[in-house]
């Protein structure tokens, strides 16, 4: 005889957080200001438990001369959100973390408005991570798809610190 269950009606767990410094999009965007973020339009604009989203104008700040985003900047809104992730789950008293190697393939052309990246881990270890960053349009079509390593060095951080999100007191 076999029994059958019914379906559980619990709702999935929601993913633990990977954040060793839970960020803050307004402080990360503050610390931006003055750099290629700013320059080209980069922000941070949602935290997960396990991503970063950010965005990026498609305008003549970021077009190439053949009128739509230069495959450049998603590179750099990719490996924006990707360094922000992996520096914000380690300790920065202890480690600081490098991008050593980043790849993109431009999957479609976007011509206008904004194009958002969600910034994911593939792995967190000990002395590298990886990071993949998924860009689409407005409309919710995928425009890039980029992977980043990182290097997890054994030393304190030579940067400013990154914000905390501040706490809710909950």
């Amino acid at each position: 005889m076999t029994s059958t269950s019914a379906p559980s009606s619990t709702p999935a767990p929601a993913p633990a957080s990977i954040w060793f410094t839970p960020p803050d999009p307004v402080a990360l965007n503050a610390r931006g200001r003055g750099t290629a973020n700013e320059h080209v339009g980069v922000e941070v604009v949602e935290v997960g438990p396990d991503y970063l989203k950010g965005r990026l104008p498609v305008d003549d700040r970021t077009r190439q001369p053949a009128g739509v985003l230069h495959g450049g900047m998603s590179v750099v809104l990719a490996e924006t959100l990707a360094s922000w992730g992996a520096a914000c789950t380690v300790d920065p008293q202890r480690f600081h973390c490098v991008g050593q190697e980043i790849n993109a393939n431009h999957v479609r052309a976007a011509q206008r408005g904004w194009v958002y990246g969600t910034a994911r881990p593939l792995h967190i270890g000990r002395t590298s991570q990886i990071w993949e960053v998924h860009i689409h349009d407005e409309a919710g079509r995928l425009v890039c798809v980029s992977r980043m390593t990182a290097a997890v060095l054994a030393t304190a951080s030579r940067y400013q610190q990154v914000p905390a999100t501040p706490s809710t007191g909950d």
